[in-house]
């Protein structure tokens, strides 16, 4: 078992008023698994990926991953495996304008203890497909190539487990089967994919639904129709 929620809760206090976002949330993931979390704008799906992949924390429950307890570790050590076993992509992609795609891609190295930014970087081009496309501008690429950008930057430092959050919501619907489908191919070389979406479409890509609606879990079911990786040529 890779990840163990147990009775997870979030609340925001603002000025006294309490927002209830994730309500006794329970939740296994095993390693290796392609995870989709779905649900409508407000269910508290983002909010469970940011306290899942360690950009926030929960206001109560237990969170165990690799079989050890989150709960006192400092923000530091929470720093540490957000950059050495986490890997994030975002609905917007988050890359640094006027800066190469390499140096986009090497800078999550720069807060590691890792070598060979160079070598590593490049070869996480390599495996999304934009070897090609190194010392292009972030602004010279189209979104596609953006979002597989980012993937490698996710990948660079090796980690255990890819978020993907919304990754094709700001793609043509090729663009998005492009990542998609390297997400399916990372997943079968033995990475945990954890997706949040809103899009059936796309959560059909995964192995697991998990549906979430008012910060609950309303359904949790093996996906039976699965699409499957294909290779697709760039646009």
């Amino acid at each position: 078992m890779l990840i163990q929620l147990k009775n997870i809760t979030k609340e925001y206090d603002n000025s006294g008023v309490i927002t209830k976002v994730l309500r006794g949330v329970s939740l296994d993931v095993d390693e290796g698994e392609f995870l989709a979390i779905m649900g409508p704008s407000g269910s508290g799906k983002s909010t469970l990926m940011h306290i899942i992949g360690f950009l926030d924390r929960a206001t109560d429950g237990s969170y165990i991953f690799e079989n050890k307890d989150i709960k006192n570790f400092t923000d530091d050590e929470l720093a540490f495996i957000r950059n050495e076993k986490i890997g994030f992509v975002f609905q917007s992609f988050n890359l640094l304008a006027r800066t190469t795609v390499l140096d986009n891609v090497i800078l999550p190295l720069t807060y590691s203890k890792k070598k060979n930014h160079l070598e590593l970087a490049t070869k996480a081009l390599e495996a999304v497909g934009l070897a090609d496309r190194l010392n292009f501008l972030s602004n010279q690429i189209s979104g596609g190539q953006k979002q597989r950008v980012a993937i490698a930057r996710a990948l660079v430092c090796n980690p255990k487990v890819i978020f993907a959050d919304e990754p094709t919501g700001n793609l043509d619907s090729k663009s998005g089967e492009i990542v998609m489908n390297i997400l399916g191919r990372l997943n079968k070389e033995g990475r945990t994919i954890i997706l949040v979406t809103h899009d059936r479409f796309v959560a059909e890509h995964a192995h697991r639904i998990i549906t979430i609606k008012d910060g609950s879990i309303v359904s949790d079911e093996k996906n039976l129709n699965q699409r499957k990786s294909e290779i697709v040529t760039e646009e």
